[in-house]
């Protein structure tokens, strides 16, 4: 029995050595650090005031081929947290370099919790991004307010950073995104430039805004995320608006990426992509050849997925009580395929789209199935109507169920 308590004691003190050995190699943050190697940061609150200007930041990361171990640490930029919409500033910045990891990190009250330019493979794991910037809104359940309304049509010139986001990023390829959250802010994951990332197992719920956004971004994967419930503008049974919220915004010339396995419920539109200016401007481009496949985008006040002047594959998706399951106006060459559509007002809506193809989907209780419409007599008045061959043409409808649908197929060329 004695050799046993000896040897506890033993192990005890070892414990205790290592310990205080991790203890002192972590070190704490000061307003105005720039860290440049591996490093584990002590846990604790660090209160930062944020800055001015976004381009500023307490605490400034890079060089290559580090990781820095926030160990649970928080950074709080606001002493008043009850309104968040006079946050201001960055809470991390990652300045230049590749290869840099950011994880287990908690950054809160600022207008951008983490934003980095420029870097290649970069991870940020197992960080909160929660509790940051968001707007004021001035809509109420018995009336909405037109000021509410967000635009995301342009981010040449980070236009987008004028609604925060808790994690921005910009000309940053081969991302990892995971296990991270971003709730109660207005935006969540906003990407321009960025392409072949991963972003996945993240939750990115319950934001004003946008769960995840992008611009000008290729061949990314956006995979098993939480993206529900991303909705402003919305009051049951008085207005459906959404006013430009999204599970997932995908803006100007984004080509190639997967979205699978995604649960994206009750957001303004679940999926909304857009071609994009230049694509309106000049007949070329657009957001094409991007996959969407098995999600859930159902309970949107608006579309569960809006898919516009583009060609893309629908499939397998689920999209439930929705205003319209599918808008894809100007849509060509678009596959909709083994989607379960339900409840809708109606379930998909295609205005001026050209050799679609619509197969194998199921539709119950819809009060609309399928509409297809043109105006030949429209206007002519931006580029893409004066080059592009808009009539609504060539269509291959078959192998669906309706069933309980009022109306199944609703055809009108004006």
């Amino acid at each position: 029995m004695i050799k046993i308590q000896y040897v506890c004691s033993a192990f005890f003190l070892l414990f205790c050595i290592s310990a205080s050995k991790a203890q002192t190699g972590a070190i704490s943050l000061y307003k105005g650090i720039v860290i440049t190697h591996s490093v584990t940061i002590k846990n604790k609150v660090y209160h930062f005031n944020g800055a001015d200007s976004l381009s500023m930041a307490p605490v400034v990361i890079k060089g290559d081929n580090i990781t820095v171990d926030f160990n649970g640490a928080v950074l709080d930029g606001s002493f008043n947290p009850g309104n968040p919409d006079k946050f201001k500033g960055t809470g991390v910045i990652i300045k230049s370099g590749r290869n840099i990891t950011l994880k287990n990190i908690t950054v809160k009250g600022f207008k951008v919790g983490v934003m980095a330019q420029g870097i290649n493979s970069l991870k940020i794991k197992g960080g909160n991004f929660s509790y940051n910037f968001r707007q004021h809104l001035n809509s109420t359940r018995q009336k909405e307010d037109l000021a509410d309304w967000q635009s995301y049509h342009h981010n040449e010139k980070d236009e987008w950073l004028r609604f925060g986001a808790g994690i921005y990023l910009r000309n940053c390829d081969s991302v990892d995104i995971q296990n991270n959250s971003i709730t109660e802010g207005q935006c969540g994951l906003m990407m321009t430039n960025c392409n072949d990332g991963l972003v996945y197992n993240n939750n990115f719920s319950f934001n004003s805004g946008i769960g995840i956004g992008m611009y000008r971004s290729c061949r990314n994967r956006i995979m098993y995320n939480k993206l529900d419930w991303n909705v402003r503008g919305f009051s049951f049974g008085v207005y459906y608006r959404g006013q430009d919220s999204a599970g997932i915004l995908v803006f100007e010339q984004c080509n190639n990426n997967v979205f699978a396995y995604n649960s994206v419920t009750h957001s303004g539109d679940g999926f909304f992509l857009w071609a994009g200016q230049t694509t309106i401007d000049s007949g070329e481009g657009g957001c094409n050849d991007n996959l969407i496949f098995s999600n859930n985008f159902s309970y949107a006040p608006t579309n569960a997925v809006e898919i516009t002047f583009s060609r893309n594959k629908v499939i397998n998706n689920i999209m439930h009580d929705c205003w319209h399951g599918i808008w894809g106006g100007f849509s060509y060459n678009t596959i909709i395929a083994n989607n379960d559509f339900a409840d809708n007002l109606s379930a998909i809506a295609i205005e001026h789209g050209k050799d679609n193809i619509i197969d194998q989907n199921t539709f119950q209780g819809d009060k609309v199935g399928v509409e297809l419409w043109s105006n030949p007599k429209r206007p002519k008045d931006f580029g893409y109507l004066q080059k592009r061959d808009t009539r609504s043409i060539n269509y291959s409808v078959s192998n669906n169920t309706f069933t309980d649908v009022k109306n199944i197929f609703n055809i009108n060329n004006q």
